[in-house]
């Protein structure tokens, strides 16, 4: 069994592939390399045949996250390296993931720094993902969505049921690691500029990635999202109640409401926290 397999989900990315290829085998001679050509209509597959990768091809594009799970399912190395087809990660830099499983570690992650960041806007919404999911789990996130990861495969295997076919495979990913307490390294890494056009769109992909903050929390700890919001529901109620009884001199039904909302909302998260504990229950 080789040790290790690099996974490139790639989308009409033939131009970028024909560099980072040769570079990866370079850098990796003795790895399995798979690109999951994600219904491509360029030429991907040949770029792949011509540089001695292995190519998975789908129909029709069914998302990055699903090429991930085809991609992982198919690789046969005890160590999973995942990286953008488009050319932003450096092959030398998958040395020095691999470096952190050695000590130990279950996931290592290329954390970019500032000026790696796609955009303001895309800089300014990781740090605030980096920021909730640190206080989520009481760990250290540097880069929740970053794309470039080492894992141990049979880790990861264990969560492909839960990740989506999108985007956001490496939020869901990092919060099942930290979940399950499997240790998870960050490594600082430079990403380049990406080659061609970015399939991301800002606002279909802007309402997802609103979407994910409330992910964060329930993939970790939904009592840590619940719990607060029905704490803002009940002191709603009691200042209500106050300003009317100051003013009226009796309960309205406004008060009333908030703090059955409260319960509601606390008894939700409740429910929650028990079927998160049922989903990460391990599948023998």
């Amino acid at each position: 069994m080789n040790r290790l397999s690099i996974i490139l989900p790639a989308k009409n990315e033939a131009p970028a592939l024909a560099d980072l290829l040769p570079r990866l085998r370079a850098a990796q001679p003795d790895a399995e390399i798979i690109v999951v050509d994600d219904g491509s209509t360029d030429d991907t597959r040949r770029v792949c045949v011509e540089a001695g990768a292995s190519c998975l091809s789908s129909p029709y594009s069914m998302g990055n996250g699903a090429a991930i799970k085809r991609g992982a399912r198919a690789a046969r190395g005890e160590v999973l390296v995942f990286m953008d087809g488009d050319g932003q990660h450096d092959p030398a830099d998958v040395a020095r993931l691999m470096a952190r499983l050695d000590e130990g570690y279950d996931m290592a992650v290329g954390a970019r720094d500032w000026g790696s960041q796609a955009g303001v806007g895309r800089g300014v919404a990781n740090t605030l993902y980096n920021w909730l999911a640190t206080r989520m789990t009481g760990h250290e996130v540097a880069d929740l969505t970053s794309g470039f990861r080492a894992v141990r495969a049979d880790r990861f295997r264990e969560f492909l049921y839960l990740l989506p076919n999108g985007f956001s495979y490496p939020t869901t990913s990092t919060m099942a690691f930290f979940r399950s307490a499997y240790p998870v390294a960050y490594v600082p890494i430079k990403a380049a500029q990406r080659v061609g056009k970015s399939h991301i769109k800002p606002i279909k992909d802007g309402v997802r990635f609103l979407l994910i903050i409330f992910k964060i929390a329930t993939l970790y700890s939904p009592l840590k999202l619940f719990v607060p919001a029905s704490l803002v529901f009940f002191l709603l109620g009691c200042a209500n109640y106050a300003w009317t009884y100051a003013h009226y001199g009796r309960l309205t039904n406004m008060s009333t409401l908030l703090w059955s909302a409260a319960v509601i909302v606390f008894l939700i998260g409740l429910v929650s926290e028990q079927i998160t504990a049922l989903t990460y229950r391990r599948h023998e």
